[in-house]
């Protein structure tokens, strides 16, 4: 058996043109051939993804409750979206902080995080991974999780600095 990676997520949500609206407008999710909302669903595509979507959304309508994950019951904690480069990384904490959805931010040494709700308060990280030929010693035995500094991080490696993409690896 040989999987690679994940293919597409599917959220089940309130509202699935809110929903919509969010990742289109904060995160630039496109919709796929199939186009706007249908009959209560959505299947988006991240920017520059090769999927045929990456995200599909089905509504549930207004009386659905919270997720109960990790707080009482067992689920999945998050997603974790992937970002070219470190400006990248940079615009969507903008975006996300303009939206009201910005959560938190994470330094794990050889990544570099930003938190974010959806608007079902349905957590996801987006991440930036330091190149290989960029990592020092000093990230790669960080030890536990620190703030990020993202004024910092830009300053040391760039805007276009490029994400290691999964494992890191030269560029």
């Amino acid at each position: 058996m040989a999987i690679f990676r994940l293919n597409h997520a599917v959220l089940y949500v309130r509202d699935v043109t809110a929903s919509v609206a969010f990742y289109r407008d904060v995160l630039g999710f496109g919709y796929t051939e199939g186009g706007d909302a249908y009959q209560g669903a959505a299947f988006l595509r991240a920017p520059d993804s090769t999927n045929d979507h990456d995200l599909g959304l089905f509504q549930l309508g207004s009386e659905a409750g919270p997720s109960g994950a990790g707080k009482s019951t067992v689920g999945l904690y998050h997603l974790a979206w992937e970002v070219d480069t470190l400006g990248d990384l940079e615009d969507l904490e903008k975006a996300l902080t303009a939206a009201g959805a910005l959560v938190g931010q994470s330094d794990h040494g050889t990544t570099k995080s930003l938190y974010g709700k959806d608007p079902d308060g349905l957590e996801f990280e987006i991440v930036w991974i330091i190149p290989a030929d960029l990592l020092t010693d000093a990230d790669r035995n960080k030890a536990g999780v620190s703030r990020l500094d993202l004024t910092a991080e830009v300053a040391k490696y760039g805007r276009e600095a490029r994400s290691g993409l999964g494992i890191s690896r030269p560029h």
